[in-house]
């Protein structure tokens, strides 16, 4: 046997034996996640109690601190006047305003009590929250080590000459693969999932009604079709993300404009569209990577741009795919270190990579006070069948 082939054997032995090391930790800082999850949503009920219990001390606390005040003002009243009032009276009048006085103080240090233990629930939920947020990370990082030792990137390299671009494209690939299933993930875990256990509560609820009380089930009954609506229309949102079927069925237009009859109907932005141009048979993958980006434009236009109108024109000729996304917002400043770095929180560097990956081009530029402008320009011709 050569000494390549003994080479080749062993290199693949190691890797197998780092699969699963890795695998195994994997599946560990998944369970820290998950561990951390739960913990965040335990911190927050007991935070939406405790802000409750808080709100009616509060309440109390200044009931009893009135009472207080008028049991001292009748106590003067008693003493002073020995005439009309009995020494029993006078007795009496004294234990009531010591009684009330008692009870505000102890009502007051219930209050200072749940105020101390609300801030430490606080402390704890943003301590928590972050090691979910860094467990999440940790696992989609860790995700895409998996999928490049488990991965054959062969198909792509030999599209792609520059073994530094190869690796940098495989990354991202992944990279947004691992992001997709996070957003997924946290999406039903947050919506439908919740949903469906509020679902089995109320069904269960609703049962031990129908002996009892037949009216309050069926108002039961009716929550529980608003849970379900609620829920299926949850589902069908995911589902679109994840890709649009009027894509295939209406094409790129026809699906921009239903996004963006909806944008306008949830957020009240005025968003207008115009076609300049439009010729038949553009690439699939062209086609869902110019609607990401617009929709990741008009995401950010509803999050910083504080913009009331917005216009999207769409150009297109034999061999290019012109978009421009323009909006009346405040801008930002271009020249940021934020923006430099990638760190703006905008997505503009991702839809940047977005384009590049399509061998395209996307322009930005904003000004403070004067709104932004996204010009986003793709071939239409493959080349190196890179979206083949």
């Amino acid at each position: 046997m050569s000494k390549s082939k003994l080479d080749l054997k062993k290199m693949n032995e190691i890797i197998e034996k780092t699969i699963v090391t890795i695998e195994s930790g994997r599946q560990e800082i998944f369970e820290i996640a998950e561990d951390a999850r739960k913990e965040c949503e335990r911190i927050k009920q007991e935070l939406t109690s405790i802000n409750h219990k808080v709100s009616l001390t509060i309440l109390e606390v200044d009931e009893l601190k009135r009472e207080e005040k008028r049991a001292k003002i009748r106590l003067m009243m008693v003493s002073k006047d020995f005439n009309q009032y009995s020494e029993e009276d006078i007795r009496l009048a004294y234990e009531e305003a010591n009684n009330i006085r008692i009870k505000h103080l102890l009502k007051k240090r219930e209050e200072k009590d749940l105020i101390v233990r609300r801030t430490d629930l606080e402390l704890n939920f943003k301590r928590t929250n972050e090691i979910l947020k860094r467990a999440e990370k940790l696992v989609a990082h860790v995700g895409v080590a998996m999928d490049f030792l488990k991965g054959n990137l062969n198909d792509i390299y030999e599209t792609i000459g520059d073994m530094s671009k190869k690796q940098l494209l495989g990354i991202k690939i992944i990279e947004a693969q691992e992001e997709e299933r996070m957003r997924v993930s946290r999406e039903i875990h947050d919506g439908p999932a919740q949903s469906m256990a509020n679902v089995v509560l109320k069904a269960e609820l609703c049962e031990k009604l129908l002996s009892i009380d037949i009216n309050q089930s069926r108002t039961e009954l009716q929550k529980l079709k608003d849970i379900v609506r609620t829920s299926l229309k949850d589902i069908r949102k995911i589902i679109y993300d994840l890709r649009p079927m009027s894509l295939d069925d209406l094409g790129l237009v026809p699906t921009i404009q239903r996004y963006i009859d909806r944008y306008i109907e949830e957020t009240g932005i005025n968003v207008e569209l115009m076609v300049l141009n439009k010729q038949p048979d553009i690439d699939s993958v062209i086609e869902i990577a110019c609607f990401r980006i617009i929709q990741e434009a008009l995401n950010n236009i509803l999050k910083h741009s504080k913009a009331q109108d917005v216009l999207i024109k769409i150009d297109q000729t034999h061999d290019k795919l012109y978009i421009v996304v323009k909006d009346n917002g405040i801008g930002f400043d271009m020249n940021g270190r934020k923006f430099k770095s990638g760190e703006s929180g905008f997505g503009l560097i991702g839809m940047k990579e977005r384009a590049e990956l399509l061998n395209g081009k996307l322009d930005i530029v904003s000004t403070l006070g004067a709104g932004t402008k996204i010009a986003l320009t793709i071939p239409l011709e493959r080349k190196d069948g890179l979206y083949e």
